[in-house]
């Protein structure tokens, strides 16, 4: 279900999506599924605004998010720029094995028509 998704989805979203298609699984085992899904990277995972754990498939390369903080639709961006910045300020700062997580959040062009604010 997820890989027809642009959006990220909670658990509760999901399960209400199989729920409506005709599937029985608790709402506890799509909790299950997801969680084993993303320890194996198969999904990411984003807090939403309210705090709340949502997933999304994606593609298995690195890449970052740009999410629209209304709908939650979401695109895959190049991660190139941010791990370059990551590389470089980690070692400025005499850090090895850096990690970094990088989400740019805004409008999407549909959410911002809607409320009526151009680019």
């Amino acid at each position: 279900m997820l890989e027809n998704q642009s959006r990220f989805r909670t658990a509760q979203q999901l399960h209400a999506d199989l729920r409506a298609a005709g599937d029985s699984a608790s709402l506890a085992t799509v909790y299950r599924v997801l969680q084993s899904l993303a320890e194996h990277g198969e999904v990411d995972t984003w807090r939403t605004p309210g705090g709340e754990l949502a997933f999304r498939h994606c593609s298995p390369t690195h890449h970052h998010h740009l999410i629209c903080y209304r709908c939650g639709r979401t695109v895959e961006i190049d991660a190139g720029p941010a791990e370059q910045w990551a590389s470089r300020v980690a070692a400025e700062n005499g850090f090895i094995h850096a990690e970094h997580q990088v989400e740019v959040y805004g409008l999407c062009p549909q959410c911002a028509a809607e409320i009526g604010e151009g680019h």
